[in-house]
């Protein structure tokens, strides 16, 4: 079973909404293009391949949850099938946080170099929690509602939305935990 992380404080909390304070974090994130499973399957396997020995230690990882995967349109690309309009029209970026304890300069190089790591800053993250299938539909309207939620609360995203999944795939749908997530600009 993969361990939550990274670790957050909440600082505020209405039903599924929370607003999250993260400290600084070491991550392994790749870049791919193609459409959101496509591109969050082929990262995964990249990210999977590091954290379970392809690294410079051939050192084995834990597995941590969420898997976080977000539109990235301006970073460089893995393209996951040969060249198509559908695959070259959305870019992803895939992230495992790495587990506790871990620090960016005591991290393993990794041995493919599409996988990059690097510490993700100190953030606040306004998350709405939901179940079931991560669909598009679902996302969207997720991502609308906590959007609504931060206008209301006069809070100001600092970035794209973000897809957090923390099961592995053979959870039984019902029971899978999911999250929007925006990042918030500290002077909102």
């Amino acid at each position: 079973m993969a361990e939550y992380y990274p670790k957050y404080k909440t600082t505020l909390s209405e039903g599924a909404i929370e607003v999250r304070d993260y400290a600084e974090v070491a991550v392994a994130e790749v870049a791919v293009a193609g459409d959101r499973k496509t591109a969050g399957n082929a990262g995964f396997k990249l990210l999977a391949g590091y954290i379970f020995g392809g690294n410079a230690g051939r050192r084995r990882m834990a597995m941590t949850s969420p898997v976080v995967m977000t539109s990235n349109e301006d970073a460089p690309v893995i393209k996951t099938t040969p060249a198509s309009p559908s695959n070259l029209a959305s870019s992803w970026l895939v992230r495992f946080f790495m587990p506790a304890g871990q620090l960016l300069h005591t991290l393993p190089a990794p041995d493919d170099s599409r996988v990059n790591l690097r510490n993700a800053p100190a953030s606040r993250i306004a998350t709405l929690r939901f179940s079931g299938l991560a669909s598009e539909v679902a996302i969207r309207r997720k991502t609308e509602e906590l959007q609504s939620f931060l206008k209301a609360h006069r809070m100001r995203s600092a970035g794209h939305s973000y897809l957090a999944r923390y099961n592995p795939p053979w959870t039984l749908w019902f029971m899978r935990r999911n999250e929007v997530m925006i990042p918030l600009d500290g002077t909102g």
